[in-house]
């Protein structure tokens, strides 16, 4: 008699397959509702697609993407700079990363637009973090770092490291690379870009944005 409840109340703990299959229709409802929107703006930055108005990007558009993690890149704490991207991250932003071999004129004049482009924002500024990925910088500049560009954190590839996706173009040249909050490198600005260009390319996409 005792087997025979055990073995009832054993049975009953299994879920019968219609309860498997309404526990997965759940699970996919919730990753629906709680990743559609991020994967849908993400289609549409690089599509265009259900964009109602007509807009040229002024930068020049990364098609496709790179992904940051390509790069292997270290943040000022030492861990893998992709790690702060992508869908599953609550406090997700955008990124201008300078990248130079030599911190030279053009790099310094990239670093200030960055900055300056970043404060122009005004509301929406806190979307935006700022970064540089610079080989050597003279002694000028690297003094100065913690006064005029406090808030442009220094990066690092990883030791053995020398991945530059020939997408990016040549290292060698001074850039801004902007890179979303799921972690794509999708635009790129040179010296022949002036401040108001991205400027109007950066509003267009944060009043887009979903995800960041």
């Amino acid at each position: 008699m005792t087997s025979t409840t055990a073995d009832h109340s054993s049975s009953g703990d299994t879920p019968t397959p219609s309860q498997v299959r309404r526990g997965r229709r759940t699970a996919l409802l919730l990753f629906v509702i709680g990743f559609g929107p991020m994967i849908l703006a993400t289609v549409m930055f690089y599509t265009g697609w259900l964009n109602p108005e007509e807009y040229s990007n002024e930068g020049q558009l990364i098609t496709p993407p790179v992904a940051i993690g390509d790069l292997a890149l270290l943040g000022h704490d030492g861990k893998p700079l992709q790690h702060r991207f992508g869908a599953e991250q609550e406090d997700r932003s955008w990124l201008l990363m300078v990248t130079a071999d030599q911190c030279n004129r053009g790099c310094k004049e990239l670093l200030y637009l960055a900055r300056q482009v970043n404060i122009a924002l005004g509301k929406n500024a806190n979307r935006l973090n700022r970064a540089a990925l610079i080989g050597s910088v003279p002694a000028g500049p690297d003094k100065a770092w913690s006064n005029e560009y406090r808030l442009t954190e220094r990066l690092q590839q990883a030791p053995g490291s020398n991945a530059w996706p020939e997408a990016l173009g040549s290292r060698s040249e001074p850039a801004i690379l902007l890179i979303d909050p799921l972690g794509n490198i999708m635009m790129k600005y040179t010296s022949e870009h002036t401040g108001k260009q991205m400027l109007k390319d950066l509003k267009h996409l944060l009043k887009l944005s979903t995800i960041g």
